[in-house]
């Protein structure tokens, strides 16, 4: 039977049917979103509050918090409500709404990453012109672009989403994405579709192929640092990035760029766990727990509040 798009409500499946699997699933994921949230918010507070962290890179990684606790909190609470609340439903106004901020931070995510790429490179390969290219203007339109950049490309999903009629009102997952969505359209979804994978080829192909230009150049150039000690330190910098990399894009292309065949409602369902509420749980840890500096300035940040506490 067709929906009505105005008045209709979808039927989010979840991950389980199962009610004592649904039981640990609720009690995971809402340690993991607790864990997400205090951790990205507490990255943001340590970099904002110590101005030796005011850089280029800390700039960008205070930016890949913020879009990561955007991401968690998009889809995670929503899907802890269905289960305790024991109903599924979401209206469509609030599915369209679900699925253009999962987008949009989404895009920004993917956009950021490559852009903290670039900054490696600069500071790895360029080190002497480092403050000069990476100036202010030039770190807020990176870091600002991909937001405008986002904004246009989300929007356009949801207003191509919404001229569709649909013949279910079940979608196999538990968050409204455009995929699953797609699958349960009775009209003609091939604009749809040439658009997904116009902007996947823009937002997570290009990107990727920007970051391993990027990390091609920062090898050859550490490779020819005379020092062993040196070859280390500059690697070292860039580990972190690099774990985020393989997190985020190894699950996003996994879901968009691999063919249709190959695909299954439980393959999309673990990719998008991994990058919706894994990667921005993880993202904190693998940066700060290597990185002095934010380790140096958690230290300073706990000792004056419990200094102005006593």
């Amino acid at each position: 039977m067709e929906l009505e798009n105005k008045t209709s409500e979808f039927i989010l499946l979840g991950l389980s049917e199962d009610p004592e699997m649904e039981t640990l699933l609720f009690a995971v994921f809402l340690c993991m979103y607790m864990v997400t949230v205090m951790g990205n918010l507490l990255i943001i507070l340590v970099i904002s509050s110590d101005s030796h962290l005011h850089t280029p890179m800390y700039f960008f990684l205070a930016s890949l918090s913020l879009v990561d606790f955007g991401l968690a909190t998009n889809t995670v609470p929503k899907m802890l409500v269905n289960i305790y609340t024991k109903s599924k439903s979401i209206s469509y106004l609030c599915c369209l709404t679900q699925m253009y901020f999962f987008h949009f931070f989404g895009i920004v995510d993917s956009v950021l990453i490559a852009v903290m790429a670039y900054d490696r490179f600069v500071a790895i390969c360029h080190p002497l012109h480092y403050t000069t290219i990476m100036s202010p203007r030039l770190c807020g339109l990176m870091a600002g672009g991909p937001w405008v950049f986002s904004y246009f490309i989300s929007l356009t999903h949801i207003l191509l989403m919404a001229r569709l009629s649909f013949c279910d009102d079940k979608i196999p997952h538990y968050f409204c994405d455009l995929t699953p969505l797609l699958r349960l359209a009775c009209t003609d979804t091939s604009v749809n579709k040439i658009f997904v994978l116009i902007v996947a080829g823009m937002v997570i192909a290009t990107p990727f192929i920007c970051i391993l230009a990027s990390y091609v150049r920062i090898i050859v150039a550490i490779i020819q640092v005379p020092s062993a000690g040196g070859r280390k330190k500059a690697f070292s910098t860039c580990s972190s990035h690099l774990s985020v990399v393989a997190l985020f894009y190894g699950t996003t292309i996994g879901v968009y760029l691999c063919p249709s065949s190959v695909r299954t409602a439980v393959k999309e369902k673990a990719s998008a766990v991994m990058y919706t509420a894994v990667t921005p749980m993880l993202n904190p840890f693998i940066y700060s727990l290597r990185n002095r500096d934010i380790k140096g300035a958690l230290r300073k940040l706990i000792g004056r509040k419990i200094t102005s506490s006593s």
